[in-house]
């Protein structure tokens, strides 16, 4: 009895003593809440984990492997046959499959043939940002919703190396596929096959790509075949490669598109003429680029004149209501500056006229738009920010009038262009001819995919294409 009643005092007192000092420095406290897992980049432990504390009942498997050697396929790659049958087959048991780069360490995930419900993808939007090598995430007929896809666009930017997203077999009801093209979005690589994308997708689409006011300038690739996608949303997507200077491959394979659509997207390739909207763009930014040129270049000698004549002049298109607003408060403060000035101070402006003089003269055919546009060009520091200008196509020097009409060269950027398994007959070839003729060396289309269309293989104008194009 002793004993016993000593061991379990001894006991009492231990006990008492851990409570009053806590936990030892090496000791970890235990996490009871979802909120408090710190992950630590390893899915195989960091899944289950999170799952239980989620209080999930059936928490699917992870499977993890090397990557193989023998297969070196590129991730968003364009692939000829678009097939989606045999790409994923269904899985009979959820189940993350994860490739890793390195010890514990993911390069690629893909979740195959299985539903995520919202637990799970709550798990996985937890998971993403501290798994920093993910290259590549895939869902194949995952059943996601439009909720979780703006969920997830949310989660992207904290993944610092995630390139490529694969979202197939997925359809969105409220077409939210545009969301992964955002300005904020970092995706190099992204495929949308078999989604239903339809027309109106890929009106939303179009618009991410690039308007006269924005353009995305981080894909690379992207892959919307098996689609749906008929002559209007060609007609969207081929406007939003107008303006977008970043896409390199382009997979609209095995769709609806006939001659019209494909017309659409062959008179882009080509110089084409500039929309009003583009053309008061292009005037904006113009006049920004002549009024950032003069402070800079001459932030003590540019007079309130000079701004007063690059912002009046009527070639840039600017609201006459607001430039004669400008002009009056520019007045009072000329007036203001009177007492103030000196025979030196009349220099600058000498100057500046003379500066103006040569840039009428490399100015090409342009109408109005010489001065403003070419201006202080000898300068370095203007060089320095046009550096950052000619990202915009509308300010491409190579911008002609021709007609009544400002051209801009066609999309030169684009390097590969899937059509195959389309509507398009023989009319729409002669198109894709000229285009192809007049990009010239400077760039332009290494591959176009004609088959399977409407028009017989022995076409003399398709024979003439597959010799400018292999």
């Amino acid at each position: 009895m002793y004993r016993k009643k000593h061991a379990k005092d001894k006991a009492s007192a231990e006990d008492e003593a851990s409570k009053s000092t806590g936990p030892t420095p090496n000791e970890t406290l235990p996490v009871h809440t979802f909120d408090e897992y710190q992950c630590t980049g390893n899915v195989e432990i960091d899944f289950p984990a999170l799952c239980a504390l989620l209080d999930m009942k059936d928490i699917p498997a992870v499977s993890t492997k090397y990557p193989d050697s023998s297969t070196n396929q590129t991730e968003g790659g364009d692939k000829d046959n678009d097939l989606e049958t045999n790409d994923a087959p269904f899985c009979p048991k959820p189940c993350l499959k994860v490739e890793l780069e390195s010890k514990d360490r993911a390069k690629s995930m893909k979740i195959s043939g299985w539903k995520v419900n919202e637990q799970t993808f709550q798990v996985l939007q937890k998971i993403l940002p501290s798994m920093n090598q993910l290259l590549s995430l895939r869902f194949w007929q995952a059943g996601l919703t439009d909720h979780m896809v703006i969920s997830f666009m949310n989660t992207i930017p904290l993944c610092s190396s995630l390139r490529v997203v694969a979202l197939e077999g997925n359809v969105l009801p409220e077409q939210g596929y545009h969301l992964l093209l955002s300005k904020d979005s970092t995706l190099t690589h992204l495929s949308l096959r078999n989604n239903r994308i339809g027309d109106e997708g890929a009106r939303l689409i179009g618009l991410e790509l690039s308007t006269a006011k924005s353009a995305n300038k981080h894909l690379l690739s992207l892959n919307m075949a098996f689609n749906s996608i008929g002559d209007a949303g060609a007609a969207h997507i081929a406007q939003g490669l107008r303006l977008n200077r970043t896409l390199l491959f382009l997979s609209l394979s095995n769709n609806r598109i006939g001659d019209q659509g494909a017309a659409r997207l062959a008179a882009v390739l080509g110089e084409f003429a500039l929309t009003h909207e583009e053309i008061v763009e292009r005037r904006k930014l113009l006049l920004q680029r002549a009024q950032a040129a003069i402070v800079k270049d001459e932030p003590h000698q540019a007079s309130v004149d000079q701004l007063a004549l690059v912002s009046s002049t009527t070639s840039l298109g600017v609201n006459k209501g607001e430039t004669k607003g400008a002009n009056k408060k520019k007045e009072a403060a000329r007036k203001e500056e009177k007492p103030a000035a000196s025979k030196d101070s009349q220099k600058p402006n000498k100057k500046s006229t003379d500066t103006r003089a040569p840039q009428a003269r490399g100015e090409k055919a342009g109408g109005k738009e010489k001065q403003p546009a070419e201006e202080d060009k000898s300068n370095t520091s203007l060089n320095e920010a046009e550096s950052v200008d000619t990202v915009n196509p509308l300010l491409d020097p190579s911008v002609h009038r021709r007609d009544g009409q400002l051209f801009l060269p066609g999309n030169t950027t684009l390097t590969s262009l899937n059509l195959a398994g389309n509507r398009i007959t023989e009319k729409s070839l002669p198109l894709f001819l000229v285009s192809l003729e007049t990009q010239g060396d400077g760039g332009g289309l290494l591959r176009l995919c004609l088959q399977r269309n409407l028009f017989p293989p022995g076409s003399q104008c398709y024979v003439k294409i597959k010799e400018l194009i292999p």
